[in-house]
């Protein structure tokens, strides 16, 4: 597994590495806006996971996830944790909460 300092440095390596479609998560699926894709937790992995600490400011907690659609799309989704998580239904954390570190 890499190790990255911050999360544009991951952002950044993670593109040059062909995940390129930004994600955003919705309570029951991924969705990208640029492609106008939904993705239900059956239809993607996770292939990498990095977290991110803020230094001073518990808003810049953040989480990385490299995806993997089952329909070969890949991309990137960027989630805060901790307080400021969002709300998703069951299948989706159980999802996001099976990763490979």
């Amino acid at each position: 597994m890499r190790s990255y300092s911050t999360l544009v440095e991951a952002l950044n390596d993670l593109k040059k590495r062909g995940y390129t479609t930004d994600f955003n998560l919705q309570s029951n699926c991924l969705y990208c806006g640029a492609t106008q894709t939904s993705l239900d937790p059956k239809e993607f992995e996770i292939t990498e996971v990095y977290r991110f600490e803020g230094m001073n400011d518990p808003s810049d907690n953040s989480i990385l996830y490299a995806i993997e659609s089952h329909h070969g799309m890949k991309g990137v989704l960027v989630n805060a944790y901790g307080l400021y998580a969002d709300e998703m239904n069951s299948e989706m954390v159980a999802k996001l909460s099976k990763h490979p570190n």
